[in-house]
């Protein structure tokens, strides 16, 4: 039976398990950041508690030296080395999978797109470098330069999420492009200016041994312990060479692709469960499993097993490592007034927001518009603000810049430039949001082009349609009459017609033969009744009715509908409408689309669950995109329909 408007609001949670069971896109990686960000915070308080009450307590355990050896050789690295440079490789694992993501399936896939967040990333990095040299010129201060660069990828995406509540998905990605440009540039800068000597036979063998994993996963080798030893002999190469090992994580989340699920590896991932169904043997579940989890890229099954282990443990334990330092009257007057803690401050709390805002808009205006920014300047203007958060990176460059006294003012200094970019930050965005409607969509949106997913246009002649024509905005759906998770959509996409006026909605076919016995009888049922003008009628009842549709059943619904029975019972018998589905089957396919349900906004496909916060926050995105006049390329839905 279809589930209620608020229950499906509460329920729907993704779609078809053999369709797409993972959920990766940015929201959901964001949604992650959120939580993350929070632990964060209370680890960063908590050590520095522990700091002040038991200091020597505090530096006793993060000395403690732990070794690790097989036969005579072996590492040998304190419990904080350990935390810096052996699990933060996790965390720059993860966010090289994201941004590898959102260059294969977002944003960024709009190889335009790229440039100018990049060079804004540059730009946000070069500004806070020259307040902080200007503020120590002349001292033996100034080599620690580094430590005012690069922002902290998992505070400043977790509190975009806490205090950016309804942004624009692209206002996430765009911070996105800009933290992952910093944290390549920052590693780089660690590895050629605060390395140690570099020796280099065992800067080889690590290339070399990343090097074959590359061939290997071109290769198309998913064996994960292959990967997993790779690593780490890379990562025990690279911490014997003196560059920091964290280098090899972030390689390898930008060299590991995502891609949506291809449908011919549904099916067959299908076909495998089935022969299990019908034989449950060991050997055949392995299979299963196996086909399954093929069906999915390499990039979002390693992103749904180690994310939340980053933002909940291994970032939290970084800060809980190295954010403790002493608190005292004499060190606040002293440290205040220091040129590291100034110099940091300062470059991270005015140096980014001027470097990322002001590098966006030379571009545009050197490039005359043709390198435009995919936001609005409000909303750039809050995520350089946000950028300078520079707490995980920042510190880690402190130790190896600096000790005693003045690695106690580098940190605080790095504490209060989280603390101050984040106000200013949330001020922006606060502000952001008090301006006219009209005006608050331009600052967020901006005037660039968005991407078209859809291949084949909205036609008003062809396409089954609710809601008015001439509404600025379309939701295309490609639905199968069987699938539970197009049940439980039904009355989140009835809901969203009902409260949402400029919204015409499309219902485009796709039965999952594979799975779904009865969803091709089902859809040729809809275009039977389509032919005696009830298509929405039938479409209701087979939505209502999904675990009931069979012939009987279908006659049934006709006969409740007022249709002509016999001819109805003609059309089925005779295939009628089975050309129409399968053009609607061929375009889904030329968009990429495998599973249901699959939505587009105006063109644009979303991608994971859809509830009705996220299809409301999409269709009001597309509408200020549509007030503000910008196109959308011919995905149907950006320009009245005659």
């Amino acid at each position: 039976m279809r589930a209620t408007a608020g229950g499906a609001s509460r329920s729907f949670s993704g779609r078809t398990a053999w369709a797409r069971a993972l959920r990766t896109p940015v929201r959901e990686y964001l949604h992650t950041e959120a939580g993350g960000a929070l632990v964060l915070l209370v680890a960063a308080l908590g050590a520095l508690a522990w700091a002040n009450v038991a200091p020597s307590s505090y530096a006793s355990v993060w000395e403690t030296p732990l070794s690790v050896a097989v036969g005579g050789t072996g590492i040998s690295l304190s419990l904080r080395e350990w935390v810096n440079s052996g699990l933060m490789t996790f965390f720059f694992l993860v966010v090289g999978l994201e941004a590898r993501r959102e260059f294969d399936m977002g944003e960024l896939r709009d190889r335009r797109r790229v440039a100018l967040p990049v060079l804004a990333g540059l730009g946000g990095m070069a500004v806070p470098v020259m307040i902080f040299l200007a503020v120590n010129a002349g001292r033996p201060s100034a080599v620690g330069w580094g430590v005012a660069m690069s922002t902290d990828t998992a505070f400043a995406l977790g509190l975009l999420a806490l205090v950016g509540r309804g942004l624009p998905e692209a206002v996430r990605v765009f911070l996105l492009t800009v933290v992952v440009v910093d944290d390549v540039v920052a590693l780089l800068v660690i590895a050629l200016a605060y390395s140690n000597q570099i020796a280099v036979l065992p800067l080889v063998a690590a290339a070399a041994v990343f090097g074959g994993m590359l061939v290997l996963r071109r290769a198309d080798v998913r064996v994960g312990l292959v990967y997993l030893v790779g690593g780490a002999v890379a990562w025990v190469a690279l911490n014997s060479s003196g560059v920091d090992p964290v280098v090899i994580g972030l390689a390898m989340g930008l060299a590991t692709t995502a891609y949506p699920p291809a449908r011919v590896d549904l099916e067959r991932a299908s076909g495998l469960f089935r022969l299990f169904r019908e034989q449950p043997t060991p050997e055949l579940a392995r299979t299963a499993t196996v086909g399954v989890a093929r069906a999915l890229s390499p990039n979002e099954r390693l992103q749904l097993m180690y994310h939340p282990w980053t933002g909940y443990v291994i970032v939290p334990l970084f800060a809980l490592a190295n954010a403790g330092i002493g608190l005292s009257a004499d060190f606040l007057a002293r440290a205040f007034t220091a040129p590291i803690t100034l110099g940091v401050a300062i470059g991270y709390i005015a140096g980014k927001p001027v470097g990322v805002l002001g590098t966006s808009w030379l571009v545009t205006v050197l490039s005359r518009g043709r390198w435009r920014p995919s936001v609005g300047w409000g909303a750039i203007g809050g995520a350089g603000a946000l950028a300078g958060i520079g707490f995980t990176v920042a510190l880690l460059i402190a130790t190896l810049a600096f000790s005693g006294a003045d690695l106690e003012e580098a940190k605080l200094g790095v504490l209060t430039a989280a603390l101050g970019s984040a106000v200013v930050g949330w001020l922006v965005f606060r502000g952001t949001a008090l301006l006219p409607p009209r005006r608050r969509a331009r600052a967020l949106l901006g005037t660039a082009e968005t991407i078209v997913d859809l291949a084949v246009p909205v036609d008003d002649r062809r396409d089954h349609m609710r809601g008015p024509r001439e509404a600025v905005v379309t939701l295309v759906e490609y639905g199968d009459f069987e699938c539970p998770y197009c049940g439980q959509a039904e009355p989140v996409v009835r809901s969203l017609l009902a409260n949402f006026g400029d919204l015409r909605y499309v219902w485009r076919h796709l039965p999952l033969t594979d799975v779904h016995p009865q969803a091709q009888r089902a859809a040729e049922a809809a275009q039977a009744a389509a032919a005696q003008d009830a298509f929405w009628g039938m479409h209701d009842v087979l939505l209502t009715h999904q675990d009931a549709l069979r012939p009987v059943d279908l006659l049934r619904y006709a006969a409740e509908l007022d249709l002509d029975v016999e001819r109805f019972r003609d059309d089925l018998r005779r295939h009628v409408g089975a050309d129409r589905i399968a053009e609607d089957v061929d375009s889904a396919g030329l968009s990429g689309v495998s599973g249901t349900p699959t939505f587009f906004v105006n063109g644009r496909r979303l991608y994971g669950a859809y509830d009705i916060a996220s299809l409301t926050a999409a269709v009001h995105a597309a509408k200020g995109r549509a007030i503000l006049g910008v196109q959308t390329g011919g995905g149907g839905g950006g320009e009245p329909v005659a």
